[in-house]
């Protein structure tokens, strides 16, 4: 199977998957629960999601364990088990979508602010982000994505525990919640300089506010002109609260013509966020298949 750098090389876009959470929720999750509560509990249903994105043409899901460092686990059920969630998840991603696609292992922030304006320490931070590493890496993932980060700090120091127990593919993705910045103020200028030593595979945005807004992202990123390629992962829109519950605007058509159009900005591994399902990645593919 050819590897993520591999199929870079190609100069064809990659199309990552959509959103775990929000289709968890369509799926039955109940309020409160974690979704790497799931990777034990329904792991069936971990699967079908996974298999899905892939029928839909993804070239690489991610596994389910964004919020699965020891830090963030540490207060709740799963406390104590981030090795065992971790690999277990990669090896159910695996199984899922056999040989063809490749699996991301996902790493997301702590939900700590960094020292001195929280409590997470460069030690601490380290050391719980390598341990996830460690663990999808053993799980036999193909690479690993820091996504949603928002500090500077955090996703620097994440970086800097993978590489302490991996060579594998590493991209960064930060959330550009308030527009054209982060929670904390970074621009996507700032996110492309501050990475530029790095030895990363990919760069990008994910998540965020309206697909305006990461038109705009996408568009500082290639002025930036960052080496790695360019990871955008976008909502299907502002979500909306009606009298159903939380509705997101995108359908699968309007979705994937504008997520192309990210692709033709510069874009080149896209895929969908909060509210995208397997049906808009569908029809993504059919829009990037015919770029």
């Amino acid at each position: 199977m050819p590897s993520f750098t591999e199929r870079l090389r190609t100069g064809r876009v990659l199309m990552a998957d959509g959103a775990t959470g929000t289709n968890y929720q369509e799926m039955g999750i109940e309020p409160g629960v974690a979704p790497e509560e799931w990777v034990f509990e329904a792991p069936d249903r971990v699967g079908d999601l996974h298999r899905r994105f892939a029928q839909a043409g993804s070239d690489l899901v991610l596994t389910c364990t964004f919020g699965g460092s020891p830090l963030r686990l540490l207060d709740g059920p799963l406390a104590g088990r981030a090795a065992e969630l971790n690999a277990r998840a990669a090896g159910l991603a695996r199984e899922a979508v056999g040989a063809d696609v490749l699996v991301a292992g996902s790493i997301g922030p702590t939900g700590q602010l960094p020292d001195p304006l929280g409590t997470l320490t460069q030690d601490d931070a380290v050391a719980t982000f390598a341990e996830q590493a460690r663990a999808l890496a053993e799980g036999g993932v193909d690479l690993i994505v820091l996504e949603t980060f928002f500090a500077l700090e955090e996703a620097l120091w994440a970086a800097e525990a993978v590489r302490s127990i991996s060579d594998l593919p590493l991209v960064m993705s930060f959330s550009f919640d308030q527009g054209a910045r982060t929670m904390m103020g970074l621009s996507p200028g700032d996110v492309s300089a501050a990475a530029a030593p790095l030895d990363l595979a990919g760069i990008g945005a994910n998540c965020g506010r309206s697909l305006a807004d990461t038109a705009r992202n996408v568009a500082e990123y290639v002025e930036a002109a960052p080496a790695p390629a360019l990871w955008v992962k976008p909502n299907a829109g502002v979500p909306q609260v009606v009298a159903e519950g939380v509705v997101y605007p995108e359908d699968p058509d309007s979705f994937a013509r504008k997520v192309a159009q990210l692709a033709r900005a510069g874009a080149r591994i896209v895929g969908g966020c909060c509210g995208s399902t397997p049906e808009h990645l569908a029809a993504l593919r059919r829009e990037l298949d015919r770029l």
